[in-house]
């Protein structure tokens, strides 16, 4: 591949494993993550150790030929892990992703030492072989890029059916990407049997067919280039999505200030998973998603309410608190703090009443009904 073409694939792979590295450190018992962070960091090692630089310095301080496997070996299992994300996204038993697992490890197992006696089986002296080497002829040589090709073609082809299937159930825009992933993906199982095609035909003629050659290696690039522009635009709409999710819950989170404070000044006890010390690993794994923080003080804001409704219905009997005004149940609930006892007899009896029921069933539904509330708290206090 061209660095024109590796250098931004690399690049994108890198910072992919820290964005899901983030994740998954956050859900560290996430299978689907785990498939895809692996896939990621095997990816992009395989892309590092492909680099000529980083294949010499291997050879040089290994044996000639070592750092074509290790390349090989480290990128084969990356794309062995990326079926293995796609297998466990996939809805169905775990009697099926196990065999699925079996099969896919069991073949990637295969081909790695099928590659490894291909490569011991070459004569020293031809072990830094390439795709233009005149020396195809050589059972060990061809049966080394015939076998790698093959695996690329399942690989790539079946990678390509599951982005496929995924984009049928996908939004409109992340479907548009992993359509075009699915695109590029094809274009790369083409290419991969135009190489093992390559080789049969230069076991006779060696270095022959060098146009089809260089054609072939020009539609991989292209190929290569289609999945990084399926793989941007879907991280790009996941990352939009995900931004303005963030943007959402953090102002509901702001909004519902007021009253989740009014409310555990009165009943700090309502606060629950404060922050504890702890090693940067132990707390950034503890770390809350703003999702997470939102729906949280929306329960503490519930809560509060639940154990002042007793409260409110002393100071407004004969008023229908779950369904009344945001303003009103403002004043309430104001009043409602100002008799409320410093300290609770726990021998005390307290009726709970229903307080600010939202309309429909949903979160969405009740973070309104308190965030309005909340605003007319907020506008008695201010």
């Amino acid at each position: 591949m061209d660095l024109m073409f590796q250098l931004p694939l690399i690049t994108l792979l890198a910072i992919g494993v820290l964005w899901k590295g983030i994740d998954l450190l956050r859900a560290p018992h996430d299978r689907v993550l785990r498939f895809l962070v692996a896939a990621l960091v095997m990816l992009a090692g395989g892309e590092v150790l492909s680099l000529p630089k980083v294949n010499e310095a291997i050879d040089a301080a290994t044996a000639v030929g070592v750092g074509k496997v290790a390349f090989n070996g480290v990128y084969v299992s990356g794309l062995c892990a990326l079926l293995l994300f796609f297998n466990s996204s996939a809805r169905g038993t775990g009697t099926v992703f196990r065999r699925q697992l079996q099969i896919n490890v069991g073949l990637l197992v295969g081909v790695l030492i099928a590659l490894m006696i291909s490569m011991l089986a070459t004569p020293a002296t031809m072990r830094d072989h390439t795709l233009g080497t005149p020396h195809m002829a050589e059972p060990a040589i061809a049966s080394f890029y015939i076998i790698g090709n093959a695996y690329f073609v399942y690989v790539y082809l079946t990678s390509a059916f599951w982005a496929r299937r995924y984009a049928r159930r996908a939004s409109r825009h992340l479907g548009l990407g992993l359509r075009t992933m699915a695109l590029g993906l094809f274009g790369l199982t083409i290419t991969s049997v135009n190489r093992t095609i390559l080789v049969v035909l230069r076991i006779d003629k060696p270095q022959s067919h060098e146009d089809f050659n260089s054609v072939n290696w020009s539609v991989a690039n292209w190929a290569m280039a289609i999945v990084l522009i399926g793989v941007c635009y879907s991280a790009s709409v996941q990352l939009i999505t995900r931004l303005r999710s963030i943007v959402h819950h953090r102002r509901m989170h702001q909004e519902l200030a007021p009253l989740w404070t009014a409310l555990t000044t009165a009943y700090p006890e309502l606060v629950l998973n404060r922050e504890t010390a702890g090693s940067k690993w132990r707390r950034l794994h503890r770390l809350r998603t703003h999702e997470q923080r939102f729906y949280r003080r929306l329960i503490e804001c519930r809560d509060g309410l639940v154990r002042l409704s007793p409260y409110l219905t002393r100071v407004a009997p004969d008023t229908d608190l779950a369904h009344g005004p945001a303003d009103r149940l403002a004043r309430h609930i104001t009043e409602a703090l100002a008799v409320k006892p410093p300290a609770e007899s726990p021998h005390t009896e307290l009726s709970a009443a229903r307080i600010a029921a939202p309309v429909g069933n949903d979160l969405n539904a009740d973070a309104r009904e308190l965030i309005a509330i909340s605003h007319a708290l907020h506008e008695r206090n201010s």
